[in-house]
């Protein structure tokens, strides 16, 4: 097991410049702050810049959105913070909400503080690998138990009852990251509007709406050292709202890869290392858990990997801009297209006859 990579990055401008954001906090914290702040970036967190803050007796994890072009209604913070408060106490684990700041003149951004989580990362191949097959089959049901958790339940009843409009959610989110590949795209990529063709003919109607986490992965996922079977907390809520929550298991879907197919180019074949559940099986405990009929999963795992292109697109366009610190970000640009061909594959070979077509 690995634990977070952390590093001071010197040309990171908040690492740099600590003044404001110190006095700020001095006066927002309760009892100010005790000591002097020191600042360093969190390996991965390629979206959204992650950092650990620190003053002589507490530690804090500060999320704030990326530097330079930023798609539009992405990297919202208050959003992040607004569903990690409400999740609070609840069956999903998330780390304590402690501040949100939408004043952008303090670090020039909003951002948002919460609680440092005691636990491991296991979203990278190494990382997984130094598990047991045993270990790593029941990190996946841990995984998939969480997200059912999640959507099971009731929006209002843990106050998110306005966080979203469920009603058309595929359809608007069908045309928002259709919009968003048009602001970021660079190479001209004809397959894009295949795919965008059938995903739009194909068009499904929703079955159960709820909380939807939007990036689900083991990779947003920290679990207990001493057990990592346990998930201790599901991170990075930037894209949560309501709305089908089979959005949710696609996205599941498409960072689980199956043996002797294509893999996504983030996880790198992660899911295939001996143990972890298929995805069959995978699906078969979502709907167990939630109680449902197994449900039809391929628009949403094709969509899912065209959604996944287009965040990828986004943040190459931020690192040729300059815009973007930390390490992680070569090679960006080339993982964009296998994850197109992979979603036409996936379309080719599914039963719904418009995603065939």
């Amino acid at each position: 097991m690995l634990p977070w990579r952390v590093g001071d990055v010197t040309e990171d401008p908040l690492v740099q410049g600590l003044g404001a954001l110190s006095v700020y906090l001095d006066r927002v914290l309760d009892g100010g702050l005790r000591g002097d702040l020191t600042a360093s970036l969190i390996g991965g967190g390629r979206s959204n810049p992650t950092y650990r803050l620190a003053d002589d007796e507490r530690v804090w994890v500060l999320r704030r959105p990326p530097y330079g072009h930023l798609l539009p209604s992405a990297h919202d913070m208050k959003r992040e913070y607004t569903v990690i408060r409400a999740l609070a106490g609840s069956t999903v684990p998330v780390p304590e909400a402690v501040h949100l700041c939408e004043d952008a003149s303090v670090i020039g951004a909003p951002f948002y503080l919460m609680s440092l989580v005691d636990g491991v990362p296991v979203g990278t191949l190494e990382q997984a690998s130094a598990l047991t097959p045993d270990e790593r089959r029941q990190l996946g049901f841990a995984l998939v138990d969480t997200l059912a958790d999640l959507h099971c339940l009731e929006p209002a009843e843990v106050g998110l009852g306005g966080f979203g409009r469920p009603d058309g959610y595929l359809a608007r989110q069908l045309d928002r990251w259709a919009r968003q590949w048009e602001a970021s795209r660079g190479a001209d990529r004809p397959e894009v509007a295949i795919l965008l063709g059938k995903l739009r003919r194909a068009l499904p109607e929703t079955r159960r709406s709820g909380i939807v986490h939007g990036d689900v992965k083991l990779d947003n996922v920290l679990v207990s050292a001493r057990d990592p079977a346990r998930i201790v907390a599901l991170l990075d809520w930037e894209m949560a709202t309501l709305g089908d929550t089979l959005a949710d298991v696609g996205i599941m879907l498409s960072f689980w890869d199956v043996p002797g197919a294509e893999p996504n180019p983030i996880t790198r074949g992660l899911a295939t290392l001996d143990g972890f559940p298929s995805r069959g099986e995978m699906v078969g405990r979502y709907a167990d858990r939630c109680g449902i009929e197994r449900p039809e999963t391929d628009w949403y795992t094709i969509f899912a990997d065209f959604k996944v292109a287009v965040i990828l697109e986004g943040i190459r366009a931020r690192h040729a801009g300059g815009a973007t610190v930390g390490q992680g970000f070569d090679g960006i640009a080339e993982m964009v297209e296998p994850l197109l061909h992979r979603a036409l594959e996936l379309a080719a070979e599914s039963n719904h006859p418009e995603l065939r077509r």
